[in-house]
């Protein structure tokens, strides 16, 4: 996962300084080779912001030693809708129309159907120049599912490709970002906190109950709704659920980064290793991370994936 880089940088670091002499590897190169490189026994713990496969679920049990692999989410961040646009610095956009945008329905910045949801704002004649993942990503994943709960009319596809079907791709969520900000009129999807990095405008988003911001605050209404679709210590995520929600106030385009870990099966060694690092992960769930543009887990959620990690054998 591309998406979790810079959170997975910071808990190294931390890691590093918590435990002498101790180090982490992390290659950014996309959630599918994650999975792809977890189940083939090429890395202790794959980081993905889609679950394993059926296939892949049955591959992770062989490399376990036929113990079951768990999903913690670990790291939450916000998917924003971000772009580039001179002279706009607020921008709100209902769920129909960045579907319609991503689709190549509504092409130019001035399109009526923006004008009325930004009422008093000049909005020019540029050309919208969408940018999208051209890696495996399961931040793509997730866009997709997210478009297809929330305006099911327009958007049909879904999976770990965009249908490129219009504008340009990039690798990862670094340079889907660096991509849009060199293109005015450019937007995207991407972690919230790639847009910042890059000075990117982030749209609010109106999920049906109003246009909202995307802060600590809203994603924190719609964590408290989060269910799963699995059970004890392996948590996947009830994402249908939560990117249809339509509760006022609530940013529901959130993304979960996956550690998938062996539940037990590891020699003692890298058994110990992992849950040393995912220990100092849980404990990292600060103010340093959120500046990183991620929501740090607390309460409910952080005690469940504390029990996970130490159950791991």
């Amino acid at each position: 996962s591309s998406a979790q880089q810079n959170a997975m940088d910071y808990f190294g670091q931390k890691y590093q300084e918590a435990v002498s002499g101790a180090t982490l590897a992390y290659t950014a190169s996309g959630s599918g080779s994650g999975r792809t490189n977890f189940v083939g026994g090429q890395v202790d713990f794959g980081g993905s912001d889609s679950p394993l496969t059926d296939e892949q679920i049955q591959q992770a049990s062989e490399r376990c030693e036929g113990n079951e692999a768990w999903h913690l989410p670990f790291v939450i961040g916000p998917v924003a809708v971000a772009y580039n646009l001179e002279g706009v610095d607020e921008l709100n956009l209902s769920t129909e129309n960045v579907a319609k945008i991503f689709k190549g329905e509504i092409t130019k910045w001035n399109d009526e159907a923006i004008a009325a949801e930004n009422e008093g704002v000049e909005l020019p004649d540029t050309d919208i120049a969408v940018v999208y993942r051209s890696d495996e990503s399961g931040t793509t994943d997730n866009f997709q599912k997210f478009l297809k709960a929330s305006a099911p009319e327009i958007w049909e596809t879904d999976g770990q490709q965009f249908p490129a079907a219009v504008g340009e791709g990039a690798n990862g969520s670094n340079g889907v970002a660096t991509q849009v900000s060199a293109i005015d009129g450019g937007i995207t999807y991407v972690e919230a906190g790639f847009a910042t990095q890059q000075g990117l405008g982030v749209a609010n988003l109106d999920f049906g109950s109003g246009a909202t911001e995307l802060n600590k605050d809203t994603v924190g209404v719609a964590l408290e709704n989060l269910e799963f679709l699995t059970e004890g210590n392996n948590m996947v995520m009830d994402t249908e659920s939560m990117f249809a929600m339509n509760e006022e106030g609530a940013y529901p385009l959130v993304l979960a980064s996956y550690e998938i870990v062996c539940s037990a099966g590891y020699d003692e060694s890298t058994s110990a290793m992992v849950k040393d690092f995912l220990t100092v992960a849980l404990e990292s769930q600060d103010q340093g991370l959120e500046d990183l543009g991620y929501v740090p887990v607390t309460g409910a959620h952080a005690e469940r994936l504390a029990t996970a990690v130490e159950a791991i054998q």
